[in-house]
């Protein structure tokens, strides 16, 4: 967890929502999928907590678990250069 705290001061306020919002999503399509978080690690090949860390939004969650996740449950994600601003 002191990892994650580490983490979170490096980066910016829009990326730890978007950490948020995927793990909040990653919950949501679980739980209309019927399957507790013991399910999902399994199918992830992950423990329990990565889980458990990975619908909380922690930023120190491997990438590749959280895409794992969102893939296991059909969701989606784009990414979405920065505007180009004149200079």
């Amino acid at each position: 967890m002191a990892q994650g705290k580490r983490i979170s001061a490096d980066i910016g306020g829009d990326a730890l929502q978007a950490i948020k919002d995927m793990g909040a999503a990653a919950k949501m399509a679980r739980t209309k999928a019927g399957e507790g978080q013991a399910a999902a690690a399994t199918r992830l090949g992950v423990h329990v907590q990565t889980i458990a860390r990975i619908e909380s939004g922690e930023p120190g969650v491997a990438i590749g678990h959280v895409m794992g996740m969102l893939a296991l449950y059909g969701i989606s994600t784009t990414l979405q250069p920065p505007d180009d601003k004149p200079d």
